[in-house]
């Protein structure tokens, strides 16, 4: 009820934000603002709402698929303590790059991931060796023209009500979507009913030939955090979990995490938060103090990245402490379609180098 009363105090303040983001996409739109254009193959992955759609996963999926062509990744890198553009080596940690970016390196030798908050200046450094770049999270940044779009929405958040910031979470209006070249939905129940899957349609109202397609995402095993160590998540039936995240939208991971168990106890915490010693310390304490014999410590692979990079392992290495990976599966048809405009897109844009 709080959450509802200050949600009308805020909308004026959305009203005004509405205003400035409409006018921001007409200067563009009518090339009073420009845009940069580049000669190689550029793949935007982004969403209309802050943070919680899927992008990292997606990012991760695009890697994979494009696995024969020299790729690059460049983020804003989002929770960094650095400036500027960055790429990333060995010495990376979730402070100098951020925890996404960290995860794509440390997942990906093969690719090249680099941070910068100005795009365009990122691309420029990286156009000459590379043959496609992936822009993690740029939908909003107009001043580099991807050559190819996809916007995720997620799922249950489709037919709710939503608020442009700061009374809501959009920080784009829903008109934006019209210059997407796929509308993914993500985080889809499985198996997707026929009609679901239509509703998804009729609430995007795509454009003639603007493909919504549909994903959802995929548990892997549990690893530890700090050893070479995996558990089937079926091995953690009925196990007392304390749940730590720092992530937008954990709701699909309790979700699946009470398929096993109900007795999970959850410590959340904001999006790319910095956990702090004193966090750390009294969820330990909790750990200790649970009361069940079989008992586990979850996090997310994003989180896993800011627990290794602060100092925390002597806190906690000797804890049983795992992060659930997770990545994005398309439905059959339609991993066939997106696989396909993909594919399609950087080879008939590539360049000859």
């Amino acid at each position: 009820m709080l959450l509802n009363y200050l949600r009308l105090l805020l909308l004026p303040f959305s009203w005004i934000y509405a205003m400035a983001v409409v006018l921001r996409k007409k200067l563009y739109d009518w090339g009073i603002m420009r845009s940069v254009s580049f000669d190689l193959p550029i793949i935007c992955v982004g969403n209309l709402a802050v943070g919680g759609s899927g992008k990292t996963p997606t990012t991760e999926y695009l890697v994979r698929l494009l696995s024969g062509y020299n790729v690059a990744i460049l983020s804003r890198g989002y929770g960094r303590k650095t400036k500027g553009f960055m790429m990333a080596d060995h010495h990376a940690t979730a402070e100098t790059i951020g925890d996404e970016p960290l995860q794509y390196y440390q997942k990906f030798k093969q690719v090249t991931v680099a941070v910068s908050e100005d795009r365009v200046a990122g691309v420029k450094q990286l156009q000459n060796n590379h043959d496609v770049i992936i822009l993690d999270d740029a939908f909003q940044h107009r001043a580099i023209k991807a050559g190819f779009n996809i916007l995720l929405f997620e799922f249950r958040k489709l037919g709710t009500l939503q608020f442009l910031l700061p009374a809501g979470n959009l920080r784009d209006v829903f008109s934006s979507r019209k210059r997407a070249e796929i509308l993914l939905v993500t985080k889809s129940p499985v198996p997707l009913l026929h009609v679901a899957q239509q509703a998804s349609i009729n609430e995007l109202q795509p454009n003639v030939g603007q493909p919504v397609l549909h994903s959802y995402l995929k548990y892997g095993n549990l690893v530890h955090v700090y050893h070479n160590e995996n558990l089937e998540l079926k091995s953690i039936k009925d196990f007392e979990i304390f749940l730590l995240t720092g992530i937008a939208n954990p709701a699909p991971l309790i979700e699946e995490l009470q398929k096993y168990t109900r007795n999970i106890k959850h410590r959340e915490f904001p999006d790319h938060y910095a956990f702090k010693e004193e966090d750390i310390r009294k969820f330990k304490t909790a750990f200790l103090a649970g009361n069940e014999k079989d008992k586990i410590i979850i996090t997310t692979e994003k989180d896993s990245k800011r627990l290794k990079a602060t100092g925390f392992e002597d806190l906690l290495v000797d804890l049983p402490i795992y992060y659930l990976p997770i990545e994005v599966e398309l439905f059959e048809e339609d991993k066939i379609t997106f696989d396909e405009l993909i594919l399609n897109y950087v080879k008939s844009n590539r360049r000859n180098r």
